[in-house]
């Protein structure tokens, strides 16, 4: 069902928005370039992002018994990869 915005919520600060207002709208980056940024040619080319892994992972769904997760856990952060690596090893 959709809302209907009620004449009394709206403020004199942030009133609707009207045909005329949307047309005169900027993006943000042009507007506040020192917040936003310009992006220049050069980094327009440069993809976002984290860099590809030549050897990316794969998301698995395994079952193990709480007390096999339990021991892998208490070893600390980092014990998906040490398991990884020992499965890796094992192949």
């Amino acid at each position: 069902m959709k809302k209907h915005s009620s004449p009394e919520k709206i403020s004199r600060d942030n009133p609707e928005w009207t045909v005329e207002m949307i047309a005169k709208a900027r993006p943000a980056k042009e507007v506040l370039p020192k917040i936003f940024g310009a992006r220049t040619a050069a980094a327009m080319l440069k993809p976002r992002g984290r860099p590809k892994s030549p050897e990316s992972k794969v998301a698995i769904s395994l079952r193990l018994s709480p007390a096999t997760l339990a021991r892998w856990k208490a070893t600390g952060p980092g014990w998906q990869t040490r398991m990884a690596n020992i499965l890796r090893e094992s192949v």
